[in-house]
């Protein structure tokens, strides 16, 4: 790994040292005072982890010194070796902090599953796919809403969106875009055959108003009858949505709710998170190929897990992982494999930043 230079890191400290200053004088407007105090909790781990750095570094120096005299030579190289171990985990956190963020990571996701390959047992996955993130979310401390849910009539579903909200969790889900595959004995074998089903996962970051300008002229809206199970008042109300955005052609169908307002202003909220993804989605390929690495580009169609009943195990295909966890894994256990993405993730951007 490169060397962070002594600059950049003296740079990072003097900063944030003089945002203190600013602050601690109480003469600031208020409205500069928000953003000094936002940029100074940003600042304040990668301050942290520069002084780590340059206390390690500054010691180094001080105990290579000491070599020359022979009643402190072995002390000094006991503790020479000792830092020279410490130093480049230092300095790898601090690179890893130093890393350009994803401004998506902090937000809400909006959370697509849908019913692959495979027929009721696919709908099946798709359901204990919902239940694990959900299991997963109460970990966190997120709140998971189903937004809109097409339900399989031998149980799971056809097709689920919800929010995730909570600190962070676009930044944890982020890696779970792709296909995911089952191998089990479904429940309707009498054989005992082993069958192979898939469904697709979509994590997108949820964005506000503010962020997607929609221009009501780009937008044709349909209004019809619900159908399928939902309770009483099914088939009797025109208060299904179904929007397409004609520019994109991204078509959103919301009919969970029994007020046709509430269907739309969901209905609009998946739609705005589609085009904001969409968007960042652009941006990041045009501003390095490097989001298709190790951790893929997030396509929908790429196979990324599997997920094997027989041997109790999962799969990552990406990074090569297997765990032989699959119960607790299905159970919201997922740390393990999210930080091991991540931890790939953070290891290819740094090895980008050396070419």
């Amino acid at each position: 790994m490169t060397s962070i230079p002594e600059r950049q890191i003296d740079a990072i400290i003097e900063r944030h040292a003089a945002l203190q200053a600013r602050m601690a004088t109480g003469d600031m407007a208020p409205t500069d005072f928000v953003a000094a105090s936002k940029e100074f909790a940003e600042l304040e781990p990668v301050a942290t982890a520069a002084r780590e750095v340059v206390r390690l570094r500054e010691e180094l120096v001080a105990l290579n010194e000491m070599l020359a005299d022979p009643e402190m030579k072995a002390i000094a190289a006991e503790e020479i070796a000792a830092i020279e171990d410490a130093l480049p985990a230092a300095e790898h956190d601090l690179a890893i902090k130093l890393l350009p963020k994803d401004v998506a990571d902090e937000r809400a996701a909006m959370l697509e599953i849908r019913a692959g390959t495979g027929g009721d047992e696919a709908a099946l996955f798709a359901g204990d796919l919902l239940r694990m993130y959900s299991r997963f979310a109460d970990t966190q401390g997120w709140k998971v809403e189903i937004i809109s849910a097409n339900e399989a009539e031998v149980g799971g579903y056809k097709e689920v969106v919800a929010s995730v909200k909570g600190q962070g969790v676009f930044a944890r889900l982020k890696f779970e875009s792709g296909v995911h595959r089952v191998q089990r004995v479904p429940v309707t074998e009498s054989g005992g055959r082993i069958h192979t089903s898939a469904a697709t996962v979509a994590v997108l970051p949820e964005a506000e108003e503010v962020d997607v300008a929609i221009n009501d002229n780009d937008l044709k809206i349909d209004i019809y009858r619900a159908s399928g199970a939902g309770g009483q008042h099914v088939n009797t109300t025109d208060s299904a949505i179904r929007i397409t955005h004609i520019p994109t052609g991204l078509v959103v169908i919301q009919q969970d709710e029994r007020s046709q307002h509430k269907n739309r202003a969901k209905a609009m909220q998946v739609l705005r998170s589609r085009l904001f993804d969409l968007e960042r989605t652009k941006r990041h390929d045009a501003e390095a190929s490097a989001r298709k690495a190790m951790v893929g580009s997030g396509d929908r169609s790429e196979r990324i897990r599997t997920y094997n009943f027989p041997q109790g195990r999962v799969t990552d295909h990406r990074i090569n992982l297997t765990l032989h966890r699959l119960p607790e894994i299905l159970e919201g256990a997922m740390d393990e494999l999210i930080d091991a993405l991540i931890a790939e993730d953070q290891a290819q951007r740094l090895a980008g930043l050396g070419d």
